[in-house]
């Protein structure tokens, strides 16, 4: 099938469509594990003129599995470009460190990854590299921070983890006034629930680990672009300047799961939005609950933006408790449910963001993120949602 009509198609066709294997004709692509390959007088010839992504190189350099992966990346974001990446803090630190120079500035949202936060707060301003922090659901906050040095607007299409949308139309607008480049981290969502680059973000990074992949056994990221701003061959640009020199290639057999991965990307994360929304109203109505956040209730502060923007909700919610003891309490006493780092696999998992993944931001940040040490983050599954409420009910009893 060549490759127009494949973007033709509809998402479900696009992400399980995988074109054979020219040398063998297999509808499974194999894993090409080779570090080094080997030239001969036309490829060397071919190199020495400027061929890179056409002719294999070196394994830092890429890899046909790797491209095979970039391939159905392009295809499910709607992107013209991509760059797969060792995991999704190389695509962001690729990606930065690939746009920005000293002296530039950042306007970010103020709730991002805790490593996301870490980086600009604390590595990036070893560089001259000064981020302000603002409510990017708040055009009116990203307008008054926006500088003449200006180089980037950042946001997560669902914050992680206080499920915050930003409306993106305006955030697009107000910055490609300006020459600025926007920035959307999409893990939380995935492309089967958001596609931002439709809606005119520049790039688009995921930690392809998490839903992508699917099933909580590989590491990987993903940049991608469609841009009026950047060059045509921008990711192309940062593979050989930044990505290459940072060593942040991605494995050739984690390319292949993660297409693998793709490829039931549809099936798995419809059932698990469905799911994330019966479970959060049904923590919503329960009485040791104290506050649910998912952008799928009428109660979320921006539930009609999400509601535009998004034909599903995510897979994604937090719940309060009070406390971090009562978390704790909670998630230690699932059964069914697993108490663990990540998400986006296809056991529910869970965890207290607070004391987990945002433990080194300090509580005062982490307040003025929304992060209470009584929030629970679920990443719903694909097990009974019957049996989850069941083991989360069990568990939420004993406070």
């Amino acid at each position: 099938m060549k490759k127009e009509k494949r973007q033709s198609l509809n998402f479900d066709s696009r992400a399980v469509y995988c074109p054979p294997d020219e040398a063998t004709k297999s509808i499974s692509p194999p894993i090409i594990m080779s570090s080094s390959f080997q030239y001969d007088a036309e490829i060397f010839q071919r190199i020495i003129d400027g061929e890179r992504k056409s002719v294999n190189i070196y394994g830092r350099c890429g890899n046909p599995s790797e491209y095979q992966f970039e391939e159905q990346m392009m295809m499910i974001e709607g992107a013209d470009a991509c760059l797969a990446t060792a995991s999704g803090m190389a695509a962001i630190s690729v990606t930065l460190f690939g746009l920005l120079k000293s002296g530039d500035h950042i306007v970010c949202d103020w709730t991002t990854y805790s490593s996301t936060h870490e980086m600009l707060d604390h590595r990036l301003t070893d560089y001259n590299i000064e981020t302000t922090f603002v409510d990017t659901a708040n055009p009116d906050a990203v307008r008054a921070a926006i500088r003449d040095n200006t180089k980037i607007i950042y946001f997560e299409t669902i914050a992680n983890p206080s499920m915050k949308v930003a409306a993106i139309p305006p955030l697009v607008e107000m910055a490609h006034e300006r020459g600025i480049i926007v920035i959307c981290d999409n893990t939380f969502a995935s492309p089967y629930v958001m596609r931002p680059l439709e809606w005119g973000v520049d790039i688009v990074v995921e930690s392809a680990t998490k839903f992508i992949g699917g099933h909580s056994d590989v590491i990987g990221g993903a940049i991608c672009m469609k841009s009026e701003i950047l060059p045509k061959d921008f990711l192309e640009q940062i593979r050989w300047n930044t990505m290459v020199k940072l060593g942040a290639p991605i494995a050739p057999f984690n390319a292949w799961l993660l297409s693998r991965g793709i490829q039931t990307l549809s099936v798995r994360v419809e059932r698990q939005c469905q799911s994330a929304a019966i479970l959060a109203k049904h923590f919503e109505n329960h009485p040791t609950v104290e506050k649910v956040w998912y952008p799928g209730l009428a109660s979320h502060p921006q539930h009609d933006i999400a509601k535009a923007q998004m034909p599903k909700f995510g897979a994604m919610l937090t719940f309060d408790v009070g406390d971090g003891d009562r978390a704790l309490k909670v998630l230690d006493n699932l059964d069914l449910s697993c108490f663990s780092a990540s998400l986006g696999g296809v056991r529910t998992t869970t965890q207290i963001p607070a004391l987990m993944a945002f433990l080194d931001i300090p509580k005062q940040e982490r307040l003025e993120m929304g992060i209470s040490d009584g929030m629970i983050r679920v990443s719903a599954g694909l097990e009974d949602v019957e049996d989850l409420m069941a083991d989360f009910d069990a568990a939420l009893a004993l406070l």
